[in-house]
Order: structure tokens, then sequence, then C-alpha cells
């Protein structure tokens, strides 16, 4: 006997099993590797299900293709659990840490938040092998100049404070309507004090001076991105739009710079457009040292493979206690004498 379809239940599946699963899927994404979800969100809207990633990576791998395989992984894995229509719409990649799960690299700490971000695809794909295949080239997303703050502090400042003034103005309005009771005395007080002070009034000049720096400040954090200890990566043949910390890349240059023979204190500053490598000299050749630090500079930020390629500029300062290398003696050392045996004579002793 079968149920008619109109008395059938539903199966209906929680954001809590969805977040539960896409955080194991994680887990497992890297067979032999460990991978760590540190923040997992998920939000079930029918057949459809929205998930946010937060994940911590092994060190050394290339963050952006181990990311896209994560997401590849956590998605189809939670698809096949679930039955739903699973969108992994960011993958944040928090930290980098070694085999023991404490350390980067050689103890180093781990390498502070870059972060790796891996948004939805605009056509989702209709079965677990449309899925997995690669994109092309003309599908791929080009990265941002700029990584954007959404300025969630100032936004919600300005809309709470909109909402408190004018929300009480509409409730005593509507107080008044209906109950047809005078104003609230705020409300008067506040208009006879605006009606007895003109615009020269001390009060009303600061109050106004105020205003027009707060309206200033709003305008500077509109037009300027705000993240600026982010340095975009580029990530040719993905969708990935991939940022890395500036300190994090700052760390790498110091570590190869520092294995640097004669090599002392090293200092990195890593800008937009510009890093600087101030290091310190101990024993060696000013010039050879200059040249093996400019080498070890370019190529760790050819492996990040930074969006636009910067300026380097190095500084290689000689410590108090360093002397210059002592020249070369040319042609072989002079053989040593021996003084001449004269046949018949006995050596003494």
């Amino acid at each position: 006997m079968s149920v008619p379809a109109a008395r059938r239940g539903t199966t209906t599946v929680s954001d809590k099993a969805v977040r539960r699963i896409a955080e194991r899927a994680a887990r497992e994404a890297l067979p032999g590797r460990p991978v760590t979800a540190s923040r997992v969100s998920a939000a079930v809207h029918g057949r459809r299900a929205d998930v946010a990633l937060g994940v911590s990576l092994p060190y050394p791998l290339p963050v952006a293709e181990t990311a896209r395989e994560v997401r590849r992984h956590v998605s189809e894995r939670t698809r096949e659990l679930t039955g739903l229509d699973v969108s992994l719409r960011r993958i944040s990649v928090d930290t980098l840490t070694g085999p023991s799960g404490t350390t980067a690299a050689d103890g180093m700490p781990p390498l502070p938040t870059p972060s790796v971000s891996t948004p939805s695809s605009p056509a989702r794909s209709a079965s677990t092998s449309s899925a997995s295949a690669p994109r092309s080239e003309g599908a791929d997303r080009r990265a941002p100049r700029r990584r954007w703050s959404r300025r969630r502090v100032p936004t919600t400042a300005v809309l709470l404070m909109g909402t408190v003034s004018f929300g009480a103005v509409a409730l005593d309005m509507i107080r008044v309507r209906i109950t047809h009771r005078p104003a609230a005395a705020w409300r008067t007080g506040t208009l006879d004090w605006l009606t007895g002070h003109g615009p020269g009034d001390t009060q009303v000049v600061l109050a106004g001076g105020g205003l027009a720096l707060l309206g200033l400040w709003l305008t500077v954090l509109a037009v300027t991105p705000g993240r600026r200890r982010l340095l975009t990566l580029a990530a040719p043949g993905t969708c990935l739009d991939a940022a890395a910390d500036r300190s994090a890349v700052a760390a790498s240059v110091r570590c190869a710079v520092a294995d640097v023979p004669g090599i002392g204190p090293v200092d990195v500053r890593v800008r937009r457009r510009r890093v600087v490598v101030r290091a310190g000299l101990a024993f060696g050749d000013r010039d050879t040292a200059h040249d093996e630090v400019a080498a070890a500079t370019r190529r760790v930020l050819g492996g990040w493979r930074p969006r636009h390629a910067p300026r380097v500029r190095i500084m290689v300062r000689t410590e108090p206690l360093w002397q210059p290398p002592r020249p070369e003696a040319e042609g072989p050392p002079p053989a040593p004498v021996t003084p001449a045996h004269t046949p018949g004579e006995e050596d003494e002793g």
C-alpha cells in the first residue's frame, strides 16, 4: 500500500548536522596530512546549504591548491551525506601548522593568519563529476587590487545611532496621534533649545563641527580599503581570491635571509608595492652578501606570487666586529726550504 505524496513526511537536515558533517569532511580532505577546522558555519535553505569554513593547513604546502582541494572535498562529501545542494561560499585559512601541529617549520611558531578565500562558483554543478572538472581560463576570476574591509563597527554604530534617534521620534509621534497626548518633554525641549540658539552660538558651532568631522571620517572609511595588512596574491588557473598577511610574508623573507652565510640581525618591512630588507653583516664580503640576500628575497617573494611584483630594496650594513676579508695571495704558495745535505756528512742527533 503506497502512501499519497501529500501525506508523506519531509526530511529536514538541521544546520548543526550540516556543520558537523562539513567539519568532519574537512579533516578527511588531505589523507595523511593534519587539517583542523576551527570555524564552521552552515545555513540550510530548503534544498540548499551555505557553508563557511575556517581551517588550519599543514606547512609547507601550496596554500591556493590545498584550499581548493579542501573546498572540493568538503562540498562533495557534504552533498553526498546530506543530499543537499552544498555551496561552500568561503574558506578562510587561519594558520599554517607543521607536522606536530604546533610549529610551522624548523621550530618556528605558526605563520600569522594568511587568508585565502574561495568564493562560490556562479553556476553550481549538477553532479559530482562536473564539480571536480577543471575550469577553463575564461572562467577564472581576476584577483582584486586591494582587500576591502566590511567596516562592521562603523556601520553598526551609525545604524544604531540612526535607529535609536529616528525610532524615538517615530514612536513619540505615533503615541501623540493614537493617545491624543502632548509630545514628550525631550522633544519639545529640543525644539525650544533650537529656536533659542542661532548659528553664531558657540554650542551650535561646536555641534556642527563635530558632525562635519563625523561625516569626513565616514567618507574616508567609505573610499579607503581598510585592510592594509593583507597582500593580494595571484592564483592563475583557479577561481580563488588569495591574500596573505604581510607579517607572514615578512617572516618567510626574514628566515630566508638569515640563512645567508655571514648575515646577523635581519629586519624586513613588507609594503604594498615595496619590500625593504635591512641585514647586518658579521663576516664575509659585503658585495657577495648583498647579492645573496637579494637572491633569497626574490626567491621567497616568487613563491608567494604577489599580484604586483614589489620593488625590492636591500641594505646590508656591517656589524661593529666585522673585518674585511683578507685578500688571497696570487699564485701557488712557496715550497718549504729544506737544508742541503752533503754526502759523507752525518745528521746530528
